[in-house]
């Protein structure tokens, strides 16, 4: 799925429409045939070799060249959403390694949050404070990770990243002067240095988040009197509430 879905759906649009083709065009299955007796079973099946070509053609251009639309950031509620724009910035170069890592530390926390369900599971019953209590973190925390996602996504919207280009490249426009290259770059880097920090906040995140699968696995060796005293769940509660006061 982060290997952009687009190639992998067409590839599945066009089995579709071969499948679909040999099941009707196969002799003895629905009766159609191409130039058999039946001028009307020969016009079906040209009519359907002729709608397919034209559904494969039309799926091409959708699938590979045709703009997604991109979900407005405020709108954003699945992995999908994130995923794609995200995948939107993947070929600018200034931002390829950025991306990358955005791209799979959304893949990584889906992993985690499933590790850390299951093993709340063997270890809890599903109707214990405890197992409530760690529920109530990994979903706060997970909206923290997907907060600075949004982040990320809100400065690339307003960054002009071919302008920027323009700028850093040694051949850029002679009639502007050295301050004017230097305040413009300036500019564009504090957008990357934006990126750069929400990215360490979420690479943060996912190392808590292994420290509580660890400190969970050990609980049977340690008699904390309530979850809540656990060291990392102090950890991950203190980031929670600093990242509301900054939002106040």
């Amino acid at each position: 799925m982060l290997n952009s879905p687009r190639p992998v759906k067409l590839l599945g649009l066009i089995a579709g429409v071969v499948f679909l083709d040999i099941l009707v065009l196969s002799p003895g299955l629905l009766g159609v045939e191409i130039g058999g007796e039946s001028v009307l079973e020969t016009a079906s099946g040209v009519t359907l070799l002729v709608i397919s070509i034209l559904v494969v053609l039309y799926g091409s251009y959708v699938l590979l060249f045709k703009p997604p639309v991109v979900t407005p950031v405020k709108d954003m509620k699945t992995d999908e959403d994130y995923i794609e724009a995200l995948t939107h910035y993947r070929n600018v170069k200034v931002l390829k390694k950025d991306i990358s890592l955005a791209l799979d530390q959304l893949a990584r926390i889906d992993k985690k949050k499933d590790t850390l369900l299951d093993i709340l599971s063997q270890r809890f019953d599903q109707t214990e404070l405890s197992y409530k209590k760690f529920i109530a973190v990994i979903d706060e925390v997970q909206n923290l990770f997907y907060l600075n996602i949004r982040g990320i996504l809100n400065k690339l919207s307003v960054f002009d990243a071919s302008e920027f280009s323009i700028f850093a490249s040694q051949q850029r426009p002679v009639q502007f002067s050295n301050k004017l290259v230097q305040e413009k770059t300036d500019l564009y880097n504090e957008y990357l240095a934006y990126v750069t920090g929400y990215l360490g906040a979420n690479e943060e995140i996912l190392l808590k988040l292994d420290k509580l699968v660890l400190e969970i696995s050990l609980l049977g060796s340690t008699d904390y009197r309530d979850v809540e005293d656990m060291p990392c769940m102090q950890e991950i509660d203190a980031l929670i509430k600093q990242t509301k006061f900054y939002k106040q």
